[in-house]
């Protein structure tokens, strides 16, 4: 089953949510409306929605009121994205020129500004003060995430335990935190939203394990960029760190630097696909599945629940 699919009871409230997406990055300023909508029409997988809508069944659901978390978030992840691109000197995502590619470094980084504080304008419609506390914890933790990737690019002696901290701030967090909103905001007990975030949690390190092995996996023309584009711009991942376990790869890694190619990579990304550091980061995704479902079974039943069973499943099997 398709991954839309699974959740397509959701679809009215979906389209409300993509409409009220395109009408909140609208800009008056003319080159700020024009990034926005390029980005947004690049499309994406709007999980982050998705999670928010189906924890919000948990409780007293209302999508005039979930909306504004739902949009808020997956805002807030846009405007990462624009952010990552510049600092990652990316030309493309999703098949589609970067906003940096496109204009340039400064309109990029406005526009991710501007995403970001149309998100924080969103959430200040949420009347639950604990919501709001714990999007600002997110937050910073998301930018230390950012700034800890930076500070270990093409740092090839560090562990697994530092990576797997970073890809918490970096992806999981505002996937777990994508479920606890929807649930606070629908009013649901604090024993359940707790729950719903370290599902949320659990399978978003899930999530971005499953991308970085990807990243060695899959064809360019599935994700949108070269293969092995994170290694090329130093971003050490799960895989990468199981690969320089190897000695023969240990070297070959060790070699890459700002100043190698996409060409010269090639060889050595094809060696990391077809070596075991591909099973041994996929053992890892599934611990942290496993742990998913353990904590879905201890929620009440419902169809939110099951989909979300669901979509972790597909997280846990999907080829890109």
């Amino acid at each position: 089953m398709k991954l839309k699919m699974m959740y397509s009871f959701l679809n009215t409230d979906l389209n409300l949510i993509e409409k009220e997406l395109e009408e909140t990055i609208q800009a008056e300023q003319p080159l700020l409306r024009q990034a926005g909508l390029h980005l947004l029409q690049a499309g994406g997988k709007r999980i982050r929605p998705v999670f928010v809508l189906l924890a919000g069944k948990f409780g007293d659901y209302n999508i005039d009121k979930i909306k504004h978390v739902a949009v808020a978030l997956e805002l807030i992840h846009m405007a990462s994205l624009v952010h990552d691109d510049v600092i990652d000197d990316a030309g493309m995502r999703r098949g589609k020129p970067t906003i940096k590619a496109k204009w340039d470094n400064k309109i990029a980084v406005y526009t991710g500004d501007y995403i970001l504080a149309r998100s924080l304008e969103l959430m200040a419609k949420v009347e639950q003060i604990e919501a709001h506390k714990i999007l600002a914890y997110s937050l910073v933790e998301l930018n230390i995430g950012e700034i800890e990737q930076i500070r270990d690019k093409y740092n090839f002696d560090q562990n697994v335990r530092t990576y797997l901290r970073r890809i918490k701030r970096k992806t999981a967090l505002l996937i777990a935190v994508s479920c606890q909103l929807g649930a606070v905001a629908s009013d649901v007990p604090a024993s359940i939203h707790r729950k719903l975030y370290l599902f949320g949690y659990y399978v978003g390190m899930a999530f971005q394990i499953t991308d970085d092995i990807l990243d060695f996996t899959a064809t360019e023309e599935q994700l949108g960029k070269p293969a092995g584009s994170d290694l090329l711009q130093g971003n050490i991942t799960l895989p990468v760190l199981f690969a320089l376990q190897d000695p023969v790869l240990n070297s070959q890694i060790n070699k890459i630097s700002e100043s190698t190619t996409y060409e010269e990579i090639q060889p050595l990304v094809r060696a990391i696909k077809q070596s075991s550091a591909i099973d041994y980061s996929t053992d890892i995704s599934n611990r942290y599945l496993e742990k998913a479902y353990k904590i879905l079974k201890e929620l009440p039943q419902n169809r939110a629940r099951n989909t979300l069973y669901n979509i972790a499943k597909f997280i846990g099997k999907r080829k890109f």
